[in-house]
């Protein structure tokens, strides 16, 4: 097996849209995914933590990866969540994903238990046996409570070719160095994201490949304009829009889970969706709102 696929650039954790009922939108998914591909994005990533997979059936995560696939239609790379405590179900997911014809899968370690590394490694090795797609692991310790730390990723990326990247959504920047230098360092087709929005020009910085952050969804343009001015060497704008992204982790203190504070940005931005949640995620009340409208309009963005 030959893995060739380098994923880079500013790729959206997708906010799924869903009806009164809980049930896929799909003319309001269709909205977002077009939207977000005429803004220039390089990759959808669909059932990530801002996806809502955490409160969906394994039924309706295939129902939403089938969808989106098909809608997508290779226009982009489409990325498919399929991580879950059990391996079983997660094989079952990134099998299926294979099937409908995604470019790759994103594989948050299971939570609830921590595991040993010896157990973690075969949790993963036992997915990454199991298709042949590429895989990003998913890096988000605050909700796994369980840290891949840059050694032990290593030893996945040698063990098996088809570990071709990470997600990191940890608030340390140094973390992101070491994954950089250790990982990407002897592997240098290793992709290494940034997945909060303030660390993109640091990760950039430090060698990294690119953001795969909540923004994206209301602001692709903040983030495709740091990646692209980095890029071409214009720092000074890649810092101008650095700033920006800097203040958007302050909409997310608005609520917890802030999946309702992306999707209610979303709809501020002009896109004609429904703001409807998973429970426990409820809807924003209209004080939140106001909360929200007065960042947005800080940074410009309304």
């Amino acid at each position: 097996m030959s893995i060739e696929t380098n994923f880079h650039g500013i790729i959206p954790p997708v906010s799924i849209i869903f009806d009164q009922d809980g049930e896929l939108d799909k003319k309001g998914m269709a909205t977002v995914i077009d939207f977000l591909i005429d803004a220039g994005v390089d990759g959808l990533f669909f059932l990530g933590s801002g996806g809502e997979f955490s409160q969906m059936s394994k039924e309706q995560r295939m129902e939403v990866s089938t969808f989106t696939t098909k809608y997508v239609n290779g226009r982009v790379p489409v990325l498919i969540g399929t991580g879950s405590v059990s391996t079983r179900e997660s094989i079952i997911l990134s099998k299926h994903a294979e099937k409908i014809g995604a470019d790759g899968i994103v594989v948050i370690n299971p939570f609830y238990w921590p595991l040993t590394e010896e157990n973690l490694l075969t949790h993963y090795g036992e997915i990454a046996e199991a298709v042949n797609l590429p895989i990003l692991l998913y890096n988000f310790p605050e909700l796994t409570g369980q840290d891949l730390s840059p050694e032990f990723v290593l030893k996945l990326v040698e063990k098996h070719e088809n570990i071709v990247g990470i997600k990191e959504t940890i608030d340390s920047i140094g973390h992101v160095q070491d994954m950089i230098s250790t990982v990407k360092g002897k592997h240098p087709r290793f992709s290494v994201f940034a997945g909060f929005d303030n660390h993109l020009i640091n990760t950039l910085i430090l060698g990294g490949d690119g953001a795969i952050c909540a923004s994206i969804n209301f602001a692709p343009e903040l983030a495709i304009n740091v990646y692209n001015a980095f890029k071409q060497n214009d720092i000074e704008s890649a810092v101008k829009f650095s700033r920006k992204l800097a203040i958007i982790p302050t909409m997310y203190k608005i609520d917890s889970p802030f999946i309702s504070v992306i999707k209610e940005a979303m709809k501020l931005k002009g896109l004609d969706i429904s703001t409807a949640v998973l429970q426990p995620t409820r809807m924003l009340n209209s004080d939140k709102k106001e909360r929200l409208k007065e960042i947005l309009k800080k940074i410009d963005l309304l």
